[in-house]
């Protein structure tokens, strides 16, 4: 049999071909911030500003790095940055579950007037509980603390958490929770072996929303951390501009090692999230 004069033609229609090269324009133009960054972390100031602004660096200048590890104590920084966070991540996504369950699978009188509640501290603007936050952590020392930062920061993910997860957890069955009932689980078992296993999706959600929240956070930190050695990263950062002088490229330097692990858990999570939500609650 010949097969000689046998094509296969593919059509591919102008909405597809724009919408793919507006999709091309849309990565590169989000890309380029974080490549200029990187680019710049290794370049010293006359090259920034003067003579390779946008270019790639004509020498990598590994000693920015360095510089920034070492003698602007980014390693400090970055410690604190990473307990306070993890913490804050544990917390805020534990407290705001057990809320969600008990909201929006256990009936008792007054579940929706505590979801509303909650709920209702997404929208108190953060610049009006500044002085009484700062006068009640003072009155509970502690004054320059990680549980200065960790009890905030928590509190106001909690309502957004809670609201994700409540959502969620009412698609689910409540046949999973009588299933358990007659094989003799209690609550506790229920919620921690059948309801969690069915959360992933939220909670990898929540996680990178909270993590992100946390670890970019500036304006409570700057007013409830004055000592040197409890400081976060994005206050560390006001180290490298002086009154005369700035560290343009060590300030670079400083600013890849504080986005690298925001990146790393946005891309292993972000696959989680959609496998989770496209397999469904049950399997």
């Amino acid at each position: 049999m010949s097969t000689e004069g046998i094509g296969v033609r593919i059509k591919v229609s102008p909405a597809a071909v724009i919408l793919s090269l507006g999709m091309i324009v849309y990565l590169l133009l989000s890309l380029y911030p974080l490549i200029w960054m990187l680019f710049y972390s290794f370049k010293d100031n006359q090259e920034i500003f003067v003579s390779n602004p946008f270019g790639f660096p004509r020498v990598l200048r590994w000693r920015n790095y360095a510089k920034a590890w070492r003698e602007y104590d980014v390693v400090r920084y970055f410690l604190n940055s990473v307990v306070i966070t993890a913490f804050t991540v544990s917390a805020s996504i534990l407290l705001s579950l057990l809320f969600a369950y008990g909201t929006a699978r256990i009936p008792w009188r007054f579940s929706k007037l505590a979801r509303i509640y909650v709920t209702a501290g997404m929208f108190v603007p953060i610049q009006i509980i500044l002085i009484p936050l700062l006068i009640m952590i003072r009155t509970f020392r502690l004054s320059n603390s990680y549980w200065a930062l960790i009890i905030p920061y928590t509190v106001s993910n909690i309502p957004f958490a809670s609201l994700v997860f409540f959502g969620y957890l009412r698609t689910l069955p409540y046949e999973l929770e009588a299933a358990a009932s007659i094989d003799g689980s209690g609550s506790w078992r229920t919620f921690f072996q059948i309801i969690v296993p069915n959360v992933t999706a939220p909670i990898a959600a929540v996680m990178i929303f909270v993590f992100l929240s946390t670890w970019n956070e500036f304006t409570m930190a700057l007013i409830l951390i004055s000592k040197e050695s409890m400081k976060t990263l994005p206050l560390g950062l006001l180290k490298f501009q002086g009154a005369f002088h700035t560290d343009w490229g060590a300030m670079g330097a400083a600013l890849v090692i504080s986005s690298l692990p925001a990146i790393l858990i946005y891309l292993v999570l972000s696959e989680r999230v959609q496998r989770a939500f496209t397999s469904g609650g049950l399997k």
